[in-house]
């Protein structure tokens, strides 16, 4: 085998690993919903700007994303009961990361990309950073502060790092 022959494969093999670094999912359990209805797969909330609107207002509400049981809390009932709230059950239950490292490995990652989020990755990252720091309003320990407080700052910039590629 040439010299030239050997730099292209090298090339090409090195070319292929960084595609797929790129194309690596920040939320791989968006394509593994255990509600098993394929709608629901890589689901997203935010359609249109009224769904915007809608997600602001629960969001104003003071809906809740909790580790544990039951995930998601959404005090208004009216608001709770919109068939549409659906979709955001699904997102912040089985989608959104939850423990400490989950939130770590997600900024590491965040923090490596060199190109815009995708609409549905930047809507998760907000929901995210909407959980670490709800999470971290809850915590006791010194330590335990720390860490989440450091995860929700990485989050934040990692939110406004992708609204400056905007």
């Amino acid at each position: 085998m040439t010299r030239w022959a050997l730099l292209i494969i090298v090339n090409l093999a090195m070319h292929l690993v960084a595609s797929q670094h790129q194309r690596k999912a920040l939320y791989p359990s968006a394509y593994r919903i255990k509600r098993g209805t394929y709608s629901l797969i890589n689901p997203t909330f935010q359609h249109s700007a009224e769904d915007v609107d809608l997600l602001f207002e629960i969001l104003l509400a003071g809906m809740q994303i909790r580790g544990g049981e039951h995930h998601m809390l959404i005090p208004d009932e009216e608001l709770a009961s919109l068939r549409h709230v659906e979709k955001l059950e699904v997102i912040c239950e089985d989608v959104l990361p939850k423990t400490l490292s989950d939130i770590r490995r997600l900024t590491v990652e965040l923090d490596r990309r060199r190109q815009p989020l995708s609409w549905q990755d930047f809507e998760r990252t907000v929901l995210t950073l909407v959980y670490a720091t709800q999470t971290l309003a809850e915590v006791s320990s010194q330590q335990e502060k720390e860490a989440w407080t450091d995860a929700a700052v990485q989050l934040f910039r990692a939110v406004q790092r992708d609204l400056k590629f905007s």
